[in-house]
């Protein structure tokens, strides 16, 4: 039986009780929860191994590559900039980016950058990795791009370009780079265990990620085997010059492995934030209300941050998803906690997310990378805290 660790307020038990789950029924290996409400913790749980390769248990402090939910992070960057009145997300990026202007994108606005209707999900010509760590390279590729679509006609995830365009313009307004000007203006002022761009001090902290084959091939598997909510999703994998294989294919070579020190070193805006499930909390409570006298946004900048800007099918991952300027909504298959809810998944199984009609902030970082449709740790946990407010 995995130990689990940490305090839970009263009322919130049946969270404690979904996470153990996680680990007897659901495949968790290392793991932890936070929630905070109204400002403060009332989950904040850790338990499981953080390397299966040598059996180093997960500990309070343990750091995890959380995937796309480095988003959330990144999206907060930006609306701090607008808030400060040095970033107009209806104004072209060119105005901050000149060079993106090429190739017919003089008047995409920066908006549609953050809520990926830019149509700049994929490239011609794939980057060298070394290029995309180095960030210039994959900068200078996607300012030359054509979109894949006529910008602001539709919506696809822009699951990996999403980080240098707006971690760019971000750069490009601040001075700093996206990893930097988070760690100067938002971790270091809440206390966050949250990197963007992972120092070389922390490394030994950092969880060993796991991957685990997928119940089914999709690659191989016969149609009535295959889901029909993702049966347009995988035709689309199977076809290599689709949007939805294309998108994740933007470097050479596309797999790129995020156990490696020099891809957490590098700042991945879109994918590689590497922090704890305490920290992810602990950014969105400050989004929705103060945490020991701080709050990042004004409830106006956050109604602005948050308010729909793309729903409907998406041209890159095949089913309905919703997006705000930077944030996931919620939707049937990731409902969060409710309506007003908002924050991002990542790849795996990670969540972080709000909800200002509850006052939640919720956190879930864990090392066994499942993903897929049979992955129901995550909403488990937003289930359990659900309860918790009803009782």
């Amino acid at each position: 039986m995995t130990v689990i660790s940490g305090e839970v307020a009263a009322g919130f038990e049946p969270v404690r009780e979904a996470f153990a789950a996680n680990f007897a029924r659901h495949g968790d290996i290392g793991a932890a929860v936070c929630v905070y409400r109204h400002g403060q913790p009332v989950v904040d749980l850790w338990g499981g191994t953080a390397d299966p390769d040598t059996g180093r248990p997960w500990a309070r402090d343990t750091l995890q590559l959380v995937y796309s939910a480095t988003k959330g992070a990144t999206a907060t960057a930006a609306h701090l900039l607008v808030q400060r009145g040095v970033l107009d997300l209806d104004a072209p990026v060119a105005k901050y980016w000149p060079e993106f202007a090429a190739n017919g994108k003089a008047e995409i606005p920066v908006r549609w950058l953050l809520s990926h209707r830019a149509g700049l999900v994929a490239l011609d010509q794939p980057v060298s990795l070394a290029g995309a760590l180095a960030w210039q390279p994959m900068v200078a590729a996607l300012a030359a791009q054509s979109p894949q679509w006529t910008p602001g006609t539709a919506h696809g995830y822009h699951g990996r370009t999403w980080g240098w365009l707006v971690g760019e313009v971000i750069r490009r307004v601040s001075g700093r780079s996206p990893g930097r000007f988070f760690a100067d203006e938002i971790a270091d002022l809440l206390g966050l265990d949250f990197f963007i761009g992972l120092p070389t001090s922390e490394r030994n902290r950092v969880s060993r990620m796991a991957y685990r084959q997928p119940v089914i091939d999709f690659t191989t598997a016969q149609p009535e085997a295959i889901p029909e909510q993702l049966r347009d999703l995988v035709a689309a994998w199977r076809d290599p010059n689709s949007l939805s294989n294309r998108a994740f294919s933007v470097t050479d070579p596309a797999e790129i492995d995020f156990n490696s020190t020099e891809v957490q070193a590098a700042e991945l805006p879109s994918s590689n934030g590497i922090g704890t499930a305490r920290g992810l909390a602990r950014m969105y409570a400050a989004l929705i209300s103060e945490v020991d006298g701080i709050r990042l946004l004004t409830p106006e900048t956050l109604a602005s941050a948050t308010k729909e800007q793309a729903s409907g099918t998406d041209q890159v991952m095949m089913v309905p998803s919703r997006f705000s300027s930077g944030f996931m909504l919620p939707t049937e298959t990731n409902p969060m906690i409710g309506p007003k809810s908002f924050g991002h998944t990542g790849r795996g199984g990670s969540l972080a997310f709000a909800d200002p009609e509850h006052g939640i902030a919720f956190g879930y970082v864990m090392n066994h990378i499942i993903g897929g449709p049979d992955d129901v740790r995550a909403t488990l946990l937003a289930e359990a805290v659900r309860v918790a407010l009803a009782t």
